[in-house]
């Protein structure tokens, strides 16, 4: 896998996505000399233009990001790309269009843009097509050597049996007689080298997945795995980065004092995030305002009660706020006078409020709370101040989650759907250990534009 800012992306969407932006970029250019040749004019030299072509390439890469062009499921299913692939291009090319008002030497011309619009979608269709004709090859995915045969050995094998997976485990040695979870795993004194074992194997990495470290761990022997040049790994640093979650069952305290990461509050970091919170919450709120106020009418038109609500939540470093939203629920939503987890259908919900949770519009009033600093746009959801006490004492490491301000969304937001449990809780806190430990303005980037698929394709929301 590439490390990209602290955060990992698997070689093979790495290498599709620069391919799919030189094909964005080919279209761009190709659309312009069919312009210039049906008008008949000379479409003069290519530095004369590239700022439109780089413009048209990089508002429909991003937008191809944002609604999931390289998740798992768009890199297996042509159907499902060629429909998310059709959205993108239509972003793109409204984005491209609003530019144009703004900057229209930096756009290509209506025409040109047409032409490439179209020519964007055949090369980026067979593109796709060629990745799904080749996936499942071995030579597209990472070959793994797993130490150990226990319950965590089979962990890894369900994560590499999983749909769309790109590991392929070559071979499970067991370094303990008791070990037994994984069936055909060789035993230990059945391998003369660990080393020898990999190469043979072929295997580009050595996984450690033993269940107690304690006279089972071979350091002489992973040490020449080490220098044959393939990779040894621990399970918990594995998981972090297939799965992007810090995997509670598999981390320690150790693990996390001594792993790079925490870098949040990095001077530079602080002030280049507070910087964009008040610019974009700024512009949210100056678009938003018409929104807020139609939602406001019809909320009070469709039940009785005020438009907006104010609710205690748990902020940076454990202090208490209060955001503000705008009104979905009942006025005697908790007439028990107790916090009540949100629920599928949750017949508290009011009609308008069902519209507005799924357009996320009742959040959009939460921008005030980042102008005044006590949000972010990007970091963990708050949780109320009853569910935190709740959620500290039954899950570990959930105080961590408070090193960072919340925010309006988040990696566990767009990875997870809404939970409304305990163990809800503990899947979503391994997503937001994983965004503290890893918070880079590349990895916000990447969950903002990750957004705009979680409100284009609502799943949970509650």
């Amino acid at each position: 896998m590439f490390r990209l800012f602290k955060h990992y992306v698997p070689h093979a969407v790495v290498w599709l996505a620069l391919f799919e932006f030189a094909a964005l970029l080919v279209s761009a250019e190709a659309a312009w000399q069919i312009y210039a040749h049906q008008m008949g004019f000379d479409p003069g030299p290519l530095p004369g233009r590239w700022v439109p072509i780089i413009t048209f390439a990089l508002a429909n890469a991003l937008a191809m990001i944002a609604v999931g062009m390289y998740g798992t499921e768009a890199l297996r299913a042509m159907g499902f790309a060629t429909a998310r692939l059709l959205v993108a291009i239509s972003l793109g090319v409204i984005f491209l269009s609003v530019l144009r008002f703004l900057l229209p030497d930096a756009t290509l011309w209506r025409a040109n843009s047409l032409y490439a619009m179209l020519l964007a979608i055949g090369a980026l269709l067979l593109a796709r097509l060629a990745l799904t004709q080749s996936a499942g090859a071995d030579a597209f995915r990472r070959r793994i050597l797993v130490l150990g045969a226990g319950p965590r050995a089979a962990r890894l094998k369900v994560l590499a049996d999983a749909p769309g997976s790109g590991l392929s485990i070559v071979g499970f040695v067991a370094m303990r007689p008791s070990e037994t979870a994984v069936p055909g795993a060789l035993p230990r004194a059945s391998v003369p080298s660990l080393a020898d074992h990999a190469v043979a194997l072929g295997a580009g990495e050595v996984v450690l997945a033993i269940e107690e470290r304690r006279g089972a761990l071979p350091l002489d022997d992973l040490l020449r795995v080490k220098t044959t040049g393939v990779h040894v790994n621990d399970m918990a640093s594995f998981l972090e980065r297939e799965t992007g979650r810090v995997d509670l069952a598999t981390t320690n305290p150790s693990f996390l004092i001594f792993s790079d990461g925490f870098s949040a509050g990095q001077r530079i970091a602080k002030v280049s995030k507070r910087l964009f919170d008040i610019v974009a919450s700024l512009a949210v709120l100056l678009i938003g305002l018409p929104l807020i106020l139609i939602a406001g009418i019809a909320v009070k038109l469709d039940s009785k009660g005020p438009i907006f609500y104010r609710q205690p939540r748990v902020g940076l470093f454990g202090q208490t706020y209060n955001i503000v939203k705008i009104r979905s629920m009942r006025t005697d939503a908790e007439a028990a006078g107790q916090a009540v987890w949100a629920s599928e259908n949750d017949p508290r919900v009011t009609r308008v409020g069902h519209i507005i949770r799924k357009l996320r519009i009742d959040e959009l009033p939460q921008t005030w709370c980042v102008l005044k600093g006590e949000m972010s746009f990007v970091g963990p959801r708050p949780e109320r101040p009853s569910f935190v006490e709740e959620l500290t004492r039954a899950l570990p490491y959930y105080a961590e989650r408070h090193m960072v301000k919340p925010g309006l969304t988040g990696w566990a937001q767009i990875n997870y759907p809404y939970g409304a449990s305990v163990e809800d809780a503990r899947v979503k806190l391994e997503y937001d250990l994983y965004y503290a430990k890893n918070y880079s303005p590349f990895l916000d980037l990447l969950i903002l534009l990750q957004t705009v698929r979680v409100v284009l394709w609502p799943d949970g929301a509650r």
